[in-house]
């Protein structure tokens, strides 16, 4: 498959002990199929992927897949410290039925290049399923660089990248290195929710949201106006919601999209420990911006 067009980020509901609530991410999960994303991306940064063990990903697996139904392709995170156990991950999901792997580069000790080729390249070849690289240098600190990309891209298997957002006047230059490394068809896509409206104006195939795992139809409204190849109306709706915005940068959209679930009372689970919920301060700020956004 190819990743195009809005992929929904939902977050992972868990008790304290880390068991998946499978009734609670079915909602979620649900309320995305209904509105018509592109895909789902199961388990990545904003669904905790790190702190799950294989088996509560699996278990968070079989219920998105099971309530997706195949309306809905599903792109599942496969990150792990040591290459035998992204592969054993891309082979759980490959075996589930998930379309494609989200695989980043995890480590302790800082990765070379080189290193992260033979680790990528050995979850692919071992697990037979397609492969979306995850860039997130501010968890993994590791950046995945064009000429990589390039390298990476040119693998059996290798079908898309999920590139950090950039700032409006560097995303189009980004793109464009990035284009002239990849083979056509290769999906370039990015997150950082606040950055992505100017990406996908500049030609990127995919946005990795965030806030379309809980609100999905202000996000498809810009990912449509930009397909539709309306930029003045996709960069209004995207300025509407900067409040939103501003909250994910001075909180972290995961502690801010914990906090949305809760207020609106579609789960009520907390963020795994050590990350800690958000007080009452900064609850009463976030249920003032949904409610002047009419988010629910």
């Amino acid at each position: 498959m190819r990743l195009t067009g809005l992929s929904a980020f939902p977050i992972t509901p868990a008790d304290a002990g880390g068991r998946v609530d499978g009734p609670a991410l079915r909602r979620l999960v649900a309320r995305s199929c209904k509105a018509g994303v592109d895909s789902i991306g199961l388990l990545g940064s904003t669904g905790s992927y790190p702190y799950l063990t294989r088996e509560e990903r699996r278990r968070a697996l079989d219920a998105t897949l099971d309530e997706a139904g195949g309306r809905v392709p599903v792109m599942v995170g496969i990150g792990a410290l040591r290459t035998d156990e992204a592969v054993r991950l891309a082979q759980d999901a490959r075996a589930a039925g998930a379309a494609v792997g989200l695989l980043a580069a995890v480590s302790y000790t800082p990765l070379t290049d080189e290193e992260v080729y033979e680790h990528v390249a050995a979850v692919a070849r071992q697990s037979d399923l397609p492969l979306c690289l995850y860039d997130n240098p501010t968890t993994t600190h590791f950046r995945f660089g064009p000429e990589l990309i390039g390298r990476l891209s040119r693998l059996p298997g290798i079908v898309a990248v999920k590139s950090p957002g950039q700032e409006p006047q560097a995303v189009a230059g980004h793109l464009a290195t990035l284009r002239a490394t990849v083979p056509p068809g290769f999906s370039l896509g990015y997150s950082g929710d606040w950055t992505t409206t100017e990406a996908l104006i500049a030609g990127a195939d995919a946005w990795y949201s965030v806030v379309a795992g809980l609100f999905p139809q202000v996000a498809l409204e810009i990912v449509r106006a930009v397909q539709r190849g309306e930029a003045a109306e996709a960069r209004r709706l995207d300025g509407r919601l900067g409040p939103l915005w501003a909250l994910f940068r001075h909180y972290s959209s995961l502690r801010v999209i914990y906090a949305c679930a809760d207020l609106l009372d579609l789960c009520h689970a907390a963020p795994p420990r050590p990350i800690l919920p958000l007080g009452e301060e900064a609850r009463g700020r976030i249920a003032e911006v949904i409610r002047g956004l009419d988010l629910r």
